[in-house]
């Protein structure tokens, strides 16, 4: 994630507010600070298509004047081996519609996937299954598919922190997103979650992060 900022969403997050257009309340606790296109900018390619943020300096959440804004990416190409394959076998388990066949991948001990920043007792498909407005783990299994459907950013290159992250929102903040941007927000949240981000100053929908080795890192809900 951004510098200065991943640290903060890693360590930190509290209840988020609601409501994505499938219903679901995001699971919180302390925090996350930071966050492409029509569907023509949906194309391979290194830099950010016609009509993104490209990187540059922007008042970041809490107004951090030093906050740089990631580059979007959405060609899937660049990504080390072991993250497209970590990525390639979550949207294979996303779109099966059976959640158990992410437990392979959410790992254990110091390498478990952080599901919740406030911790959580029992089995971690059972407590996904939880946080599913269905109870079968599939509204879940969607939410995830379209994060990871989404474009994504490479965040804190060069240290033990670097990963790849989805979506891309969770870096921009609300205020620099384009028209068509704002669009393919809305198909993770609702306007009214939209207008909250803005106040708060950050994305505090679903994200997920994955690192160059292929650890499935992340995948929290929360402000």
């Amino acid at each position: 994630m951004a510098p200065a900022l991943l640290c903060v969403v890693l360590l930190t997050a509290g209840p988020a507010s609601a409501g994505p257009r499938n219903g679901l309340t995001a699971q919180a606790e302390p925090g996350a600070k930071p966050q492409e296109a029509a569907p023509e900018a949906k194309q391979p390619g290194n830099a950010a298509t016609a009509g993104e943020n490209t990187p540059g300096r922007t008042p970041g959440p809490n107004g951090n004047p030093e906050y740089r804004i990631p580059e979007i990416r959405r060609d899937l190409s660049i990504l080390p081996f072991a993250a497209r394959r970590m990525h390639e076998l979550l949207v294979e388990a996303a779109r099966s519609g059976d959640i158990e066949k992410l437990r392979p991948y959410i790992g254990s001990g110091d390498d478990v996937t952080l599901l919740s920043f406030g911790g959580f007792e029992g089995d971690p498909i059972d407590f996904l299954k939880s946080l599913s407005g269905d109870g079968e783990g599939h509204e879940i299994l969607a939410i995830l598919l379209e994060v990871l459907e989404a474009g994504f950013v490479h965040v804190e290159e060069g240290t033990p922190n670097e990963m790849y992250v989805w979506p891309y929102f969770y870096a921009v903040p609300a205020d620099n997103l384009t028209p068509p941007q704002r669009v393919e927000l809305f198909e993770l949240l609702t306007y009214g979650d939209y207008e909250e981000m803005k106040a708060f100053g950050a994305y505090f929908f679903y994200r997920t992060g994955i690192t160059p080795q292929g650890r499935w890192r992340f995948f929290v809900a929360g402000d």
